[in-house]
């Protein structure tokens, strides 16, 4: 449990998820080995080292997802911080399962000894890897579920000590030790949301009003003044005082450049924010949105600051919203479902190999069968000054899929130079006219939103596939490196 939290937290808070798993697990595992070859040096008092041991597991793991959230933001070696506490609670694990088979030598054959031991380590392994995504983070979230299994650890020596002191030196004062461990790790669940807001007040800027940690994210909005902003697992999604330039540039070249577009296909964008920008084309009869995520469209379709910003347009009778995972319903739906005349891919940048598939050429290829001759697909698709290797990934996956593709970026102060693709199986014509009323996007500006620079221009860089995901590498490096120059 203790290596699962540590890796959904590394992910959350450093993305690419692969990566972080890999080396939680690799490090979790080879300090677990340290551990078992440090227990050779326990030669006395078996069952107290084991009280101590399970006293100490319990407050490291129990607190670590608190401690972490809460020095993220304060140190410049966090990476340090993560390993040392991972490399911790690895050794402690590492030593229980030697002393246990020592301790209990004596009440049972070796053989059926060791497998009893190693068969309820396995099965608790499988219980854990199953409980942790199916109930506790949606319903408690990590920094509660570390201190429950915390409090657990610490029971099981408080039992040992109540139950058998005669073999245990000092059992009176570990006891009060214990039962002052397991206070302070009850008084971390209980105020589990107080700090999780303290953590979020010094990363965010602004005042958090707004948290919940989801099956597939963490949503946080926060509000300075005018300013209200979504981050998403700790990124920015858009702020209220400039996302209209961003969205007005994700939807109006598209849809303006066909004659009477009726049926609209959404993939993300459960904001209702690029939903809002298509309800201004009286000819669109129906809309499909599919996001993953259901507590994103509950939310912005009832809480009253977030449907003033998209219009209330997820409460539409012409709108069908869709749970589920894009990847899976594209290739369920093309060919039965009728084809869209435009399809809107709004999704979060390719951070991590779960979104990447959303963008790779596989992808796209199923995305062709909701399709027809003069359908006009858009991505959102990064920056090409941030990150041009990867907003260009994105054009060449879109191209080797068979599309005819429109490269164009847009100036949003929240992101920066952004960039889109337009792509259909004609070329793209602009437009002649827009909708009455935007506030970015017009004839006039399209050409500039057309041109690129040199510092943006076209660079050859290759087609993502599910098998290599090239995006993803390229928008890690280049990001990571934007970081690290700022």
């Amino acid at each position: 449990m203790y290596e699962l939290i540590a890796g959904t937290l590394a992910s959350y808070l450093l993305g690419d998820s692969v990566t972080q798993f890999s080396t939680i697990i690799g490090a979790y595992l080879s300090a677990m080995g340290i551990g078992s070859w440090l227990s050779r040096y326990v030669k006395r008092n078996l069952v107290g080292v084991f009280v101590q041991v399970e006293i100490l597991v319990g407050i490291l793991g129990g607190a670590s997802a608190a401690l972490l959230f809460l020095v993220f933001e304060q140190v410049t070696s966090f990476r340090v911080i993560l390993y040392a506490d991972v490399l911790a609670v690895g050794i402690l694990v590492g030593i229980e399962i030697p002393l246990l088979l020592r301790i209990l030598k004596d009440r049972f054959e070796f053989s059926d000894l060791v497998s009893r031991v190693f068969t309820f380590d396995y099965a608790g392994a499988l219980f854990a890897s199953l409980l942790f995504p199916l109930l506790l983070v949606p319903h408690l979230g990590l920094i509660q579920t570390g201190f429950l299994f915390g409090m657990l650890n610490v029971l099981v020596a408080i039992w040992l000590l109540f139950s058998v002191p005669d073999v245990i030196p000092g059992a009176h004062w570990q006891r009060g030790m214990a039962l002052a461990a397991l206070l302070g790790l009850l008084a971390g669940f209980i105020h589990a949301e107080d700090i999780t807001g303290t953590a979020e007040a010094a990363t965010y800027p602004g005042k958090v009003i707004h948290a919940q940690s989801t099956p597939y994210q963490r949503i946080v909005l926060t509000r300075a003044g005018a300013d209200l902003r979504l981050y998403l697992n700790g990124n920015l999604q858009f702020s209220s005082l400039d996302e209209y330039r961003y969205h007005e540039a994700l939807v109006h070249p598209a849809l303006a450049s066909l004659a009477q577009p009726r049926r609209v296909l959404i993939i993300g964008g459960g904001d209702g924010l690029a939903l809002r920008e298509i309800w201004k084309y009286p000819s669109v009869d129906q809309v499909v949105l599919v996001d993953l995520d259901p507590v994103m469209t509950r939310l912005f379709s009832s809480n009253n600051l977030l449907t003033q910003l998209n219009g209330n347009a997820l409460r539409s009778p012409r709108l069908s919203v869709v749970n589920q995972d894009a990847f899976a319903w594209v290739r369920q739906a093309a060919g039965r479902l009728a084809p869209f005349d435009a399809i809107v891919i709004d999704l979060p940048d390719p951070s991590n190999y779960s979104i990447g598939k959303l963008y790779s050429l596989s992808f796209y290829k199923a995305l062709g069968g909701l399709t027809h001759a003069d359908t006009r697909i858009v991505v959102q698709s990064t920056s090409p000054l941030v990150a041009r290797k990867s907003y260009w990934c994105v054009h060449d996956t879109l191209a080797a899929a068979g599309f005819q593709v429109t490269p164009y970026h847009a100036y949003v102060p929240a992101f920066g130079e952004w960039g889109y693709l337009l792509a259909g199986q004609k070329p793209w014509t602009p437009p002649a006219r827009y909708p009455e009323g935007l506030r970015y996007v017009s004839v006039a500006e399209t050409p500039r939103m057309l041109h690129f620079p040199a510092d943006m221009d076209y660079v050859a860089a290759g087609v993502q596939r599910l098998d290599n995901q090239l995006l993803v590498r390229y928008f890690d490096e280049e990001w990571g490196a934007y970081a690290a120059a700022w």
